[in-house]
């Protein structure tokens, strides 16, 4: 499972720490290029399923 999170930078290095000592997970940095297409993925798959959802869109067999 990937996780994405979102931490304080103040308080980032102390959770980075206690996560870096378990050995079933690891740890990456993403830029903030990486990080702002995350987001803007997010909200336009949020907006097809709020427009699918309002009747705006049809499945491939017409439903």
């Amino acid at each position: 499972m990937k996780v994405l999170l979102d931490i304080k930078d103040n308080k980032a290095s102390d959770l980075l720490e206690i996560l870096r000592n378990l050995s079933y997970v690891t740890t990456s940095h993403i830029s903030e290029d990486r990080l702002s297409l995350l987001r803007e993925v997010e909200e336009a798959t949020e907006a097809l399923k709020h427009n699918y959802s309002a009747g705006r869109y049809k499945d491939r067999r017409g439903h």
